[in-house]
């Protein structure tokens, strides 16, 4: 099957059983000031997992566009990609267990509405209890699976692993259903159970791995097991059952409303329709893969390291397009940053595969046209992805050569250390290989090993940054980031007022020291504009209005101009914030309009009121160019 016909067939399942398709969320979300990239399909739906109301209801489903910045490292093997689409269904309060293990089981192994994958070629995990939280093995779901196997006429046994290290230990003969502790198969935002703070949901999950049958490599340990990274078995979906919150006294107590949050990743069901344990080997990956052939004169699979380099270019060039179709540019900070390091990272696969010219924007074409139905936001935006990988380009080049007079300084001073191959790296994106190609030709031997060290704690330092940002993100709703949320929305009408409609925000990031907006301006804004942003802002703000959260059709909400976060397709059903009562409509004319009118999830103050507590008041602190026609503005609450 194509990446579309698994893409459609998943969404027609769920939505014959009572689920409303809504729509992919932006890879950059728009209003989560605390994560760069939305990494999950849950991640957008996180206020309504936590209790709020959904305005398409309490049964969803979509594909979500993601990217994981932790798994850049990663990408070369055959299953490791940063961008990736995630299929997702969500029960909101409505089904559990019962319904949803049968229902993914169904679509898995299903030839006629499903994927038709060989039951004999699944093997699955579960919870297998935390005694430190007093909770016992998930029975309920493995109850379920062996019911679900014992009807294809599959025995499945239960081993219950203990710990990871058991796991590997045991392998996975003589058993199709596995049990893992907390560290393996339960989910919170904060990680396992002693972990959690009081009031914070979570439960169990049950992972679904495909066996390829391929031979064990030994380099990952002596046994195979499901969890192992040798590609034998190889995860394909996940279902989190959001069942328990924890207590003051740090018991656990079943909470009144469960929630299912699946997640399967697009690309690797996929591949798993072909036979395939290759993830680049599907069609979306085909003609950017033959763009590589022609201009290397290689094969991919001929050689290891040909396939890497291809593997590597292949991902980050697709995750640059859907980035740079998001208006994100290279940079030296945040997202900016992350572009950058994918495109220099493909930049040093073409060398290495001995191709000098310009090779990235015809990679990146293949990825508009191939996506154009489903996202035609990439297709529209290919100019634009072609002119800055371009740039990009001739820019790093020269920077390679700035690392090669570096690495010629610092063989002058004394012999090249891995503390000056982390810094060539770090400082100038100077590849560490060819630090020790160099190094050898100059007759100096290089502790790679020491060098390996430095830049897993590079790796490291860098991940758990994103994952705190992330566990932020979902976390922080305190009274002064909401305050600063709520400032924004006041913010980009009071722009929109002084400088036209034409203003659109293009960015935001909201902490509880201060807010920033990103927005489409093609001038620096002169003092006097500033000076009018801040009177409008602060006159509303001391006005004391009612901030209000409608759900409408989102047709509607278009008719009453309210503004949409760039980028995102909405669902027919929409969350609209107003500040000040909703406009004024035929049915009531005497209404007043209000003064901001925005598409958001939330979460928002009541009233202007608690904005400007303790007589504070809104102030721009900078405003400054970012991008071509994109300004930036910081401003505080003081």
């Amino acid at each position: 099957m194509t990446v579309s016909e698994v893409r459609k067939r998943y969404l027609e399942f769920f939505k014959k059983r009572g689920h409303t398709i809504i729509p992919s969320a932006p890879i950059v979300p728009g209003n989560d000031p605390t994560t760069l990239f939305t990494s999950s399909g849950m991640q957008p739906l996180v206020p309504y997992l936590l209790g709020k109301d959904h305005p398409e209801g309490n049964r969803l489903t979509n594909s979500q566009m993601s990217f994981r910045a932790g798994d850049i490292e990663e990408v070369g093997d055959n299953r490791h990609t940063t961008f990736f689409e995630m299929l997702g269904n969500w029960s909101l309060g409505d089904y559990f267990k019962k319904e949803q293990l049968p229902w993914i089981f169904e679509f898995l192994t299903d030839p006629a509405q499903g994927l038709g994958f060989d039951p004999a070629k699944l093997y699955v995990t579960v919870f297998d209890g935390d005694e430190s939280a007093g909770m016992e093995l998930d029975t309920e779901s493995v109850e379920i699976w062996k019911q679900l196997f014992k009807e294809k006429g599959i025995g499945a046994e239960l081993v219950r692993l203990g710990t990871e290290e058991e796991g590997y230990e045991k392998g996975s003969q003589g058993g199709r259903i596995f049990a893992y502790g907390s560290k393996k198969n339960w989910w919170s935002r904060s990680g396992v159970p002693s972990n959690m703070p009081a009031g914070e949901p979570g439960g169990p999950d049950s992972e679904i791995f495909y066996d390829f049958g391929t031979p064990h490599d030994p380099k990952w340990g002596a046994n195979c097991h499901v969890n192992c990274d040798c590609g034998r078995f190889v995860e394909i979906c996940n279902s989190v059952f959001m069942q328990y919150v924890k207590d003051p006294d740090s018991s656990f107590s079943e909470l009144p409303k469960k929630n299912v949050d699946f997640g399967g990743g697009l690309e690797r069901l996929t591949a798993t329709t072909l036979q395939e344990s290759d993830v680049f080997l599907i069609d979306v990956f085909d003609s950017a893969r033959n763009v590589l052939e022609a201009k290397t004169g290689k094969r991919y699979g001929s050689d290891e390291q040909v396939t890497r380099s291809f593997r590597i270019i292949l991902d980050h060039i697709r995750a640059a397009s859907f980035m740079l179709a998001e208006s994100v540019v290279p940079s030296n900070t945040e997202a900016g940053y992350v572009l950058r390091r994918l495109i220099r990272r493909s930049i040093r696969e073409a060398d290495r595969l001995g191709v000098t010219e310009t090779l990235l924007p015809e990679v990146a074409a293949s990825f508009s046209e191939v996506y154009a139905e489903q996202y035609p936001h990439i297709l529209e935006a290919a100019d634009k992805i072609r002119e800055e990988l371009q740039k990009e380009e001739e820019k790093f080049r020269k920077t390679l050569s700035q690392g090669l007079r570096e690495f010629e300084k610092l063989l002058s001073k004394h012999e090249v250390s891995p503390d000056d191959a982390f810094i060539l790296f770090t400082s100038y994106g100077f590849p560490v290989e060819m630090t020790e190609e160099l190094a050898k030709e100059r007759g100096i031997t290089l502790d790679m090993n020491a060098v390996a060290t430095k830049m897993k704690e590079h790796q490291d330092t860098s991940r758990a940054g994103g994952a705190q940002r992330f566990a932020g993100g979902l976390a922080d709703h305190s009274e002064q980031t909401v305050r600063y949320h709520t400032s924004h929305h006041i913010l980009l009408k009071a722009l929109q007022i002084v400088l036209g409609d034409e203003v659109k925000q293009r960015g935001s990031n909201i902490t509880a020291e201060r807010l920033r907006i990103d927005f489409s301006h093609g001038a620096k804004m002169t003092d006097e504009q500033k000076a009018k942003v801040e009177e409008i802002a602060n006159e509303v703000i001391y006005q004391d209005l009612p901030v209000t959260r409608t759900v409408m059709p989102r047709t509607e909400a278009e008719k009453l101009g309210a503004q949409m976060e760039f980028g995102v397709k909405y669902p027919d059903m929409v969350s609209v914030y107003s500040v000040g009562p909703i406009h004024a409509t035929e049915e009531n004319p005497d209404i007043p309009n209000a003064f901001s009118l925005e598409f958001c999830g939330g979460p928002h103050v009541k009233n202007t009121s608690e904005i400007h507590e303790g007589g504070k008041r809104f102030k721009i602190q900078k405003e400054e160019a970012v991008a071509a026609g994109v300004r930036r503005i910081k401003a505080v609450l003081v």
